[in-house]
């Protein structure tokens, strides 16, 4: 199949509120993410996640969304002066070593205020609809109207981690966050993606990408590459 015809089932699919995978590449990762849209999660797709899946549960956001939101770098915060001043251990912990990238996307992780511990598939599915929607709801507003919005609904720490796609996009990284919300670009949703990276049974690596493509096509679940979404935007 054509890349251009698979990124165009894939986007048909996504903007359904059906599931895409993508492996990002050789060269980086070398990991497969199960992708649902945030406005999309349901307690059962929150329990696919976590049973089909193995790794860590993440909400990919666009920049503009981060920033609509005021949602800062948590290695931002953690190498600021004053922080660093008053809690010396983060000077020892510092983010400098990365196998992969310069810099990780984390960002805040949120619990719904209508959450209880906000770990179960409920709570968590609570948590990534509402944040979606929220996004959503929240494009024409200010920044400050925004975030009193998410103050209202959400605290935090919380259960789901959230990361934050890179400035300029899949232009300056292209992570498993910028592939992530690329998708709901291309499927013309708003850049909130909820997904897990998929493990090994054994979960000491990640799933093959042969093991990958064969649970794509077991599902009926449309898989692209890095690749073709990098061709997709021209890139």
């Amino acid at each position: 199949m054509e890349s251009s015809e698979l990124i165009g089932m894939a986007a048909d699919a996504f903007a359904q509120g059906k599931p895409v995978m993508v492996f990002d590449s050789d060269f980086r990762e070398c990991e497969t993410d199960l992708l649902w849209p945030a406005a999309a999660a349901t307690p059962a797709v929150m329990r696919r996640l976590r049973q089909d899946c193995g790794g860590l549960l993440f909400l990919a956001i666009g920049d503009d969304v981060g920033e609509k939101f005021g949602l800062p770098w948590l290695q931002d915060l953690h190498t600021h002066p004053v922080l660093v001043e008053e809690n010396p251990v983060l000077d020892s912990l510092i983010t400098d070593d990365l196998q992969y990238d310069t810099r990780s996307a984390f960002t805040l992780s949120l619990n719904h205020r209508e959450t209880f511990t906000g770990i179960t598939d409920h709570d968590r599915a609570l948590t990534t609809r509402r944040f979606g929607e929220l996004a959503s709801e929240m494009q024409e507003e200010s920044a400050i109207d925004a975030m009193a919005a998410l103050g209202k609904e959400f605290r935090t720490p919380g259960h789901i981690p959230l990361c934050r796609e890179a400035p300029g996009g899949l232009e300056t990284r292209q992570g498993h966050t910028e592939l992530a919300v690329a998708i709901a670009r291309l499927a013309g949703l708003v850049p909130c993606t909820i997904g897990a990276e998929m493990l090994q049974p054994d979960g000491d690596r990640a799933l093959s990408v042969e093991d990958a493509r064969a649970y794509a096509a077991k599902h009926e679940i449309p898989m692209l590459t890095g690749e073709d979404i990098m061709k997709a935007f021209g890139l």
